[in-house]
């Protein structure tokens, strides 16, 4: 900021000069001519910060959309967890049978389509709102 301030010192000082050799006459126009490049040097001032935060909004904004669960880490938590529900399924569904017979398959069964539910519905907020919303009258109907 100091050799802004320098630059501008200068101006003042040439501008002042100027004031002196060509007379009172010419110092409206010397002073706007002065004035005018003090607005130049904050406009470009104001320009530049505002470019910066822009830069630094637009950083923050694709940190949060990239986040620590991207697309590809989503894909892999479902998936793993979807693989993870099939295996355990399997002895799962071995034990019930053996020992409640239908019965217990079916809360065997219903047990692992629920735990994926719940993981389902919290990885997709939206996923079971959807349909009550549709029951809801509308403004637009009569």
């Amino acid at each position: 900021m100091e050799a802004r301030d320098a630059e501008l010192n200068k101006e003042l000082q040439a501008t002042l000069h100027t004031r002196r050799e060509l007379g009172e006459e010419y110092e409206p126009a010397l002073v706007e001519s002065f004035l005018a490049k003090v607005e130049d040097r904050l406009d470009a001032t104001v320009d530049r910060r505002m470019r910066r935060l822009m830069a630094e909004q637009q950083m923050a904004v694709a940190r949060e959309a990239r986040g620590p669960r991207g697309s590809v880490d989503a894909w892999g938590e479902r998936f793993g967890f979807a693989i993870v529900s099939l295996i355990l399924a399997i002895p799962l569904s071995a034990i019930a049978a053996v020992n409640a017979d239908l019965p217990g398959l079916l809360v065997a069964w219903l047990g692992i389509v629920g735990v994926n539910a719940v993981h389902a519905m919290h990885r997709f907020p939206s996923f079971g709102r959807e349909r009550r919303s549709r029951g809801q009258d509308s403004d637009w109907e009569d």
